[in-house]
């Protein structure tokens, strides 16, 4: 399901006075608070305005508040992402960080402030979906979050919010958007997984290796989708683990503890999947290879038995005058026969040079 237009008691879409459909102009999806313990409620529009020119300089941020606000944006529209690129209660390079259009996975933080761009799937068809990006930034007290494309992780992070699941902070928001999205490559990797066991047992049950081309193809497939899914898992592994990222207490526990778990998890598993793939993959090569070698040995032995009769059939076929066998009527049979004692004796021959 799209993360937009999502429909939970709390949704601030069309239910709200001018100012908010004024914000659907600046790209607003959704804006709540939430307060652990209670359910989430819709920011009015003085509120929403309000948290947004908040211009708080970094350092007198609160470390720890009560409750948290949620603001989330469409930056499909230039307009929107105009709008996100001046947020007062950002610093400049967040807030152009917010507005980017372009794919890419960071992570950084300040003693009051984390912000970066993860991956997650579009919201196609389970075995074709996109890989796409969304990016946020979070204080204590508030999370900003922006998309380009609807994000299914962040309608059932959204969705999620209830009065006994509420985090203490936003990092909780981020930490369950992440573990949905490894939750859906794990998902993938079981797939991909069933696949190659078809593979294998297909493989294994095969007896004369006269249709392998099929089970390449399988094969194949997981490979690229296990390799497209590594190439996205790694980045993230490798940012919650930068030696260098000083992430603030407030958001320590959420992401650097339980998510980077989580991640490394999917990580170690499209590993394994993908040493899998490879080995099934040489294993099938080599009996493609064996089914080759068998069938030219086929046609070799048949082609040296042949040599002879060949020769016979050439040396009759001959229009010169006095051939052997030309007059009579058993001449026929007498070639015949001659080819075929060639033959035999080429086939004595063989087994002898323990050729066959």
């Amino acid at each position: 399901m799209s993360s937009s237009r999502i429909s939970t008691p709390f949704t601030v879409i069309g239910n709200q006075d001018n100012g908010t459909r004024a914000g659907l102009k600046n790209g607003l999806v959704w804006a709540i608070r939430a307060r652990p313990g209670e359910d989430p409620t819709p920011l009015a529009p003085d509120e929403i305005e309000a948290i947004l020119d908040d211009a708080t300089p970094p350092s007198n941020w609160p470390r720890q508040a009560e409750s948290w606000a949620w603001l989330h944006f469409d930056t499909v529209h230039s307009a929107a992402r105009a709008h996100v690129g001046e947020l007062p209660c950002l610093p400049p390079d967040v807030r152009s960080m917010l507005a980017e259009t372009e794919y890419g996975i960071m992570l950084e933080a300040l003693p009051g402030l984390v912000w970066g761009a993860m991956p997650a799937f579009d919201d196609g068809m389970e075995d074709d979906r996109d890989i796409c990006a969304w990016r946020f930034a979070m204080r204590p007290d508030l999370l900003i979050t922006t998309r380009r494309n609807p994000i299914p992780v962040l309608g059932a992070a959204y969705r999620s919010l209830r009065a006994d699941s509420i985090p203490r902070s936003p990092a909780g928001v981020i930490d369950r958007a992440l573990r949905e999205f490894t939750g859906s490559i794990r998902r993938q990797i079981g797939q991909l997984d069933d696949e190659l066991d078809r593979a294998e047992d297909a493989l294994l049950l095969i007896e004369h290796r006269t249709d392998l081309g099929h089970l390449g193809g399988i094969v194949g497939k997981v490979r690229r989708r296990a390799t497209e899914l590594r190439r996205v898992v790694t980045p993230i592994d490798r940012v919650l683990k930068d030696d260098e990222l000083e992430l603030p207490s407030w958001a320590e526990d959420e992401l650097r503890d339980r998510t980077e778990r989580q991640v490394h998890a999917a990580l170690d598993d499209l590993i394994a999947l993908q040493d899998r793939a490879r080995s099934l993959q040489d294993e099938l090569g080599s009996s493609q290879a064996e089914e080759t070698n068998r069938r030219l040995y086929i046609v070799s032995v048949a082609t040296t038995l042949m040599l002879p009769a060949t020769f016979v059939t050439g040396f009759f076929g001959m229009n010169t005058g006095g051939m052997f066998l030309a007059q009579g009527a058993w001449g026929t049979i007498a070639a015949g026969a001659v080819c075929g004692i060639a033959m035999l004796l080429t086939g004595v021959f063989l087994k002898l040079a323990r050729l066959l």
